[in-house]
């Protein structure tokens, strides 16, 4: 008996986009001449005030995916967006929902190069160019315990073709709707950040996940960075500073829930995130103003790692 080939219209692309049409734009052009194209691109609008509507509509015609178009009432972050992209392609049927934000173009055979893996795994990450061209690491393992990313982790990759993770990023993921039925959605009350480390270890523990040496996507926004040689740091925010510190409270309700939760390493991952941001501000952002957001963070985190009656996303019904 063998493995069914991979259908692409039973994949569904969910894009997240918020006031960047422009971005919007160059992505859905790159799926519009993808071959061959998805059943569906989801995207989910997290309440822009810009054209991103009348952009979406422009595409309708002679596109060949259909469009599903959601705009939402408030902006509920990236964790949100794809909660709510995947609670619809979900619905709507799809097998394989892979996810991305609107600052990527997808490579003409990405579909094709992320399809033929289908068969052996459900949790899937592609790999993509970096604005300038250069491979984009992505730190594919997390130290389980600490909850955070191992940032030297192997990059290259042997006669396999894949490397197994415990992480995940929302920025290529690949996932299988029986996982998801298992997971449930992505939990939006991260807003922004750790939402998909979070979902990608879950993953991870239902399934073998993997990183695959497939260059799938190309990033289409520069990012100011700090060259580290065989690594960079991006520059960040101070929403992204809060919400780097408060959600690391998530994480610990769900590592209790899984029996993954050691107060003492938990803490020291604590520990290395809050130094790792007082780096960034130093050598990326050139300020040490903003570690308020930091503290700020740890603060209300606190307030949530101590609520007992906290629970996880729900699984999915069949």
């Amino acid at each position: 008996m063998t493995a069914a080939a991979f259908d692409p219209a039973s994949a569904a692309i969910v894009v997240v986009t918020f006031n960047r049409s422009h971005l919007l734009s160059g992505l859905l052009t790159s799926i519009r001449t993808m071959d061959p194209q998805p059943g569906r691109v989801v995207i989910i609008d997290n309440a822009s005030s810009d054209d991103t509507t009348a952009v979406v509509d422009s595409f309708r015609e002679g596109f060949g995916a259909e469009l599903v178009y959601r705009r939402l009432q408030t902006n509920t972050g990236g964790s949100g967006g794809f909660s709510e992209g995947m609670r619809t392609a979900y619905e709507l049927g799809a097998e394989w929902i892979w996810m991305m934000d609107d600052d990527v173009e997808v490579l003409p055979d990405g579909l094709a190069r992320m399809g033929r893996w289908s068969h052996r795994f459900k949790s899937i990450q592609g790999r993509r160019y970096d604005y300038d061209g250069s491979e984009f690491y992505w730190q594919y393992r997390i130290a389980d315990r600490m909850g955070i990313p191992i940032p030297f982790a192997p990059s290259k990759f042997d006669a396999s073709g894949f490397k197994e993770m415990n992480s995940g990023c929302f920025e290529g993921m690949f996932i299988h709707r029986s996982i998801v039925q298992q997971i449930g959605l992505p939990d939006p009350r991260f807003f922004i950040y750790w939402d998909d480390q979070m979902y990608g270890w879950l993953a991870s523990r239902l399934t073998t996940a993997v990183i695959v040496d497939e260059f799938v996507l190309r990033r289409t926004r520069e990012i100011r960075q700090w060259d580290m040689g065989i690594r960079h740091m991006n520059a960040s925010s101070n929403a992204y500073r809060y919400y780097i510190m408060r959600n690391r409270a998530f994480i610990k309700q769900y590592y209790r829930v899984h029996d993954a939760y050691s107060p003492a390493l938990f803490g020291l991952g604590t520990t290395a995130t809050f130094f790792k941001e007082l780096i960034r501000l130093v050598f990326v952002e050139r300020t040490v103003r903003g570690t308020s957001n930091l503290f700020r963070g740890l603060r209300d985190g606190g307030r949530i790692g101590r609520d007992r009656s906290w629970q996880p996303m729900p699984a999915l019904e069949a």
